[in-house]
């Protein structure tokens, strides 16, 4: 079994031109099903994450050899690719849809499905809830709560206090459930 190379024999490898795209290869195996996650709850689509992780891709690519170690390596990429996401947003002028998995186990627990729910209508429900968040709410509740990034990680990545992060996602859990909840 390969063992994964750590975050600086990453660097260091697209510091040296002769292996910068071993390292690019490296770095796509531990990170990209993970961009791919972030950047597709941002945009709700196959198609348009597709089109910002290549774009995403380019960019880590291209300034990998610039990368000053403010943050982690991975801190860094992840930025690139929320970035890359809410820029896509913002010209593209529309509303983000989430794919929900898992979304049904947490409001299954909280709800104790007394309704007889089914699955697909509590991910309705859900989707429905957290599409009406705010952006920064929507976008750190789906950091934390599906992708379980702390938020350490957040500010760093979103250049943000931890603080501000806290409240973001408390208020959103809030109102996702005064969504889910009301009657």
């Amino acid at each position: 079994m390969e063992r994964n190379p750590s975050e600086q024999e990453i660097i260091d490898l697209f510091r040296d031109p002769v292996r910068k795209e071993e390292g690019f290869r490296l770095l796509m195996r531990q990170v990209q099903q993970r961009l791919y996650n972030i950047v597709y709850r941002i945009t709700g689509s196959h198609a348009d994450t597709d089109d910002v992780l290549q774009e995403t891709l380019i960019k880590v690519y291209m300034h990998a050899g610039r990368f000053n170690g403010n943050s982690s390596f991975f801190t860094w990429i992840y930025r690139i690719a929320v970035n890359e996401s809410l820029n896509f947003l913002k010209k593209r002028k529309r509303f983000v849809s989430q794919d929900l998995k898992g979304g049904e186990i947490w409001f299954t627990e909280k709800n104790n499905n007394e309704d007889g729910l089914s699955g697909s209508e509590i991910q309705n429900l859900l989707q429905k809830a957290i599409i009406k968040l705010p952006e920064k709410q929507r976008l750190v509740f789906n950091l934390r709560y599906f992708e379980e990034m702390n938020y350490r990680e957040m500010s760093a990545m979103l250049n943000t206090s931890e603080g501000a992060l806290k409240a973001s996602f408390h208020h959103a859990v809030r109102k996702i459930e005064q969504q889910l909840f009301k009657n």
